[in-house]
């Protein structure tokens, strides 16, 4: 099995590692009740979604 001639330094391990991150949601405001919400999906607060109210999504 191969082994590394040098050991990998912190530097180079991190630069490496730069882009494992974690991504925010995209975000938008409800144009019917105002909340923040995810983009394409019903709002949880109000149960609209495209100005129409969908059925059985209302936290009550």
């Amino acid at each position: 099995m191969a082994v590394p001639f040098r050991r990998t330094s912190k530097t180079r391990k991190r630069k490496r590692r730069t882009h494992f991150k974690l991504s925010v949601p995209g975000m938008v405001k409800c144009p019917q009740c105002g909340a923040a919400k995810l983009s394409h999906r019903v709002c949880k607060e109000c149960g609209y979604y495209k100005g129409a109210e969908v059925e059985g999504v209302v936290n009550d």
